[in-house]
């Protein structure tokens, strides 16, 4: 909820100046939110990763990356050691990257980096 209020706000080009000097949000909406499904063993079970910490990174779609070329940074992250990575907030489709499109590189990338780095 606070990267949607505020990454998207302060991601506006046309605001020069911005200061965020309060936010609060409502105790029936925080009640709403009982944490994480499960912990960090259930992630680490899932990677088959123990004994050091998770390794990620962010790829910011905002940049102008096309849908394939997201697909290859997320291909060359993962094949260079990253056990994930993530797309930045909460982005849909963008008008030069629709949504199915960086889906679909970015599922091949996810099969073919592990496949390629044994």
């Amino acid at each position: 909820m606070f990267t949607s209020i505020v990454g998207n706000v302060f991601g506006f080009k046309a605001l020069r100046a911005l200061r965020l000097e309060d936010l609060r949000i409502p105790t029936a909406y925080v009640k709403t939110f009982d944490g994480p499904p499960h912990g960090i063993q259930v992630e680490r079970d899932k990677l088959n990763k123990y004994g050091r910490p998770l390794l990620g990174c962010t790829i910011k779609p905002k940049l102008g990356l096309s849908a394939k070329n997201y697909g290859r940074a997320c291909y060359d992250c993962l094949r260079g050691g990253l056990d994930f990575t993530k797309h930045d907030e909460n982005v849909n489709s963008l008008p030069f990257m629709r949504w199915r499109d960086r889906f679909l590189f970015c599922a091949v990338a996810i099969y073919k980096a592990p496949a390629d780095s044994g």
